[in-house]
């Protein structure tokens, strides 16, 4: 798993902060999404880069897939007419 790809939230979603911003005070539910978007984010990295971690390939994996599935879910939320494209 390459640390590169996993931006933190910071990070990952700044050029949209304030569309963000805007979310959170006005979607429960986004704002819900995003905390958690941010914890697991930041446990990510942390699983990654720390040599006192050590966990096995599956739990990274298993939160990999957790925090993907959290940032698809922002994604929406922050491009809602990409969600009508075609591919």
């Amino acid at each position: 798993m390459s640390t590169l790809k996993n931006l933190r939230a910071s990070q990952r979603f700044s050029p949209l902060k304030q569309k963000i911003s805007e979310l959170k005070k006005n979607n429960t539910r986004f704002k819900k999404v995003y905390r958690e978007y941010e914890i697991m984010s930041e446990e990510q990295w942390n699983l990654e880069t720390s040599p006192e971690i050590s966990v096995s390939d599956d739990f990274l994996d298993a939160v990999n897939v957790q925090t993907r599935y959290l940032e698809d879910e922002i994604e929406v939320w922050l491009h809602p007419d990409e969600e009508n494209k075609t591919v």
